[in-house]
């Protein structure tokens, strides 16, 4: 029996049936058959056996079958809206971070979170909305903010982002230096910063509407997913294990998008 793999995308959110293993479906899902330019991919693989019924999830497993010719289904589209939320985290493997040139490397889940140092952080929510914001808040306090907190008047049954590299603007919003910071917003986000410093504020949006996508060299700790039971991370290695054991995924994420 063709073995058929079932996938929660955050860029963008979904719930897909495919019979194409994680490696492939990722080099399918960004560059597509045509083998042109596309953009990065974020998903994870889910146990086949999950089932919600918010999701027709047999029907889609009934639908991805092999084409005619034996080629076979790449994607069967179970659901693109409020996805995330009625996936529980027991149920979610190995997460895969997809350049746009279809190279894939897998991360494991972790529940055992690092040691926060930091005066500011930098998230990119992924799901189930897409806004860049800036705050005093570690990952696990972020999370519990958005999904717990009843002062909040903004609050999400599950949420999904990036932890992002602030630099020396951590230490210095003001006038730390970039480096080589690729973001196009700094000016931006020295203002957020600084409103966060000198006012009696937790979080600042930096864009509303930001395209969820930033090169993989900008992921500090690594990408949080949490709902109304668990929090979990999937754990971004360092630049020199990703360079040293994973070349060429790591080559890949570092090329220059063509015009």
């Amino acid at each position: 029996m063709t073995q058929k793999y079932l996938y929660l995308s955050l860029i963008p959110e979904a719930l897909i049936v495919s019979m194409l293993p994680p490696e492939k479906f990722g080099e399918y899902y960004t560059v597509g058959d045509k083998k042109k330019h596309s953009e990065q991919a974020i998903f994870i693989e889910i146990d086949p056996e999950f089932r919600h019924p918010y999701f027709r999830i047999d029907e889609a497993m009934a639908r991805c079958v092999p084409h005619p010719d034996g080629r076979p289904k790449k994607s069967v589209y179970v659901s693109t809206y409020r996805v995330l939320e009625h996936i529980p985290t027991s149920v979610m493997g190995k997460l895969f971070l997809s350049t746009r040139y279809g190279k894939v490397l897998s991360l494991e889940k972790s529940r055992d979170f690092p040691e926060y140092q930091q005066q500011y952080y930098l998230y990119q929510e992924l799901a189930p909305v897409q806004v860049l914001v800036t705050t005093t808040f570690n990952p696990v306090e972020f999370y519990k903010f958005l999904t717990h907190d009843p002062d909040s008047l903004i609050n999400f049954p599950a949420i999904a982002f990036l932890d992002l590299d602030l630099g020396n603007l951590d230490k210095n919003p003001e006038k730390g230096d970039i480096g080589d910071l690729p973001y196009d917003f700094i000016t931006i986000l020295r203002d957020a910063l600084l409103s966060l410093r000198d006012k009696p504020i937790k979080a600042k949006i930096v864009d509303r509407t930001h395209t969820a996508e930033h090169p993989y060299r900008t992921i500090e700790t690594g990408i949080y997913i949490g709902n109304m039971e668990d929090l979990i991370y999937y754990p971004m290695p360092d630049h020199e294990t990703l360079d040293r054991d994973y070349h060429e995924w790591w080559r890949s994420a570092n090329l220059t998008p063509p015009l």
